[in-house]
């Protein structure tokens, strides 16, 4: 499992690599990885056989870089909605992840959708393309309620005690 681990650091879940199965060598992408909670190894892997000269759709996860301009001045929140999208291409084109340039987003309310992502040549694109990517939210100032305090002038304190029921009439029998 250690030379899995090494090999899924390199190549994610969206690189070909050969797999040596009793000396035959298979096309293969790494379809799914289940780690154990405690400790973090991997526990489980499934891979799926591939065709190198047929397209396949797989996942890819977004990187996001540069600087927004409205976040930078105070003007919003960037707010990332999603982080991975899918792709058809063949074995050998598919990236490790595709780049997002967050710099276009100047305002309150601007936007990046899945159509403005710059495609590498051979992929296209099997996300919905109006889907939001990336948006600037403007900022909530929660104010917080301040309750009134209370007059404690009118408030009138009856007063009741001991002395008070020392002399109040008792009943002869």
């Amino acid at each position: 499992m250690i030379e899995f681990t090494k090999v899924f650091k390199q190549a994610g879940e969206s690189t070909a690599i050969v797999l040596d199965i009793e000396g035959t060598k298979v096309d293969v992408l790494i379809h799914d990885v289940q780690f154990d909670p405690m400790r973090g190894f991997v526990v489980h892997v499934d891979f799926l056989s591939i065709d190198m000269n047929k397209p396949v759709e797989v996942t890819i996860p977004l990187e996001f870089e540069g600087v927004s301009p409205a976040e930078k001045g105070n003007l919003g929140t960037l707010v990332k909605v999603l982080h991975e999208v899918d792709i058809k291409a063949l074995p050998k084109d598919i990236p490790h992840n595709l780049v997002v340039d967050i710099s276009s987003l100047d305002a309150v309310d601007t936007q990046i959708h899945v159509s403005d992502i710059k495609l590498p040549k051979g992929i296209t694109m099997e996300t919905d393309g109006e889907e939001v990517v990336a948006l600037i939210a403007a900022q909530h100032e929660i104010v917080e309620e301040v309750a009134p305090a209370a007059d404690l002038s009118s408030i009138e304190v009856e007063k009741k005690g001991k002395k008070d029921e020392e002399e109040a009439p008792t009943e002869e029998k």
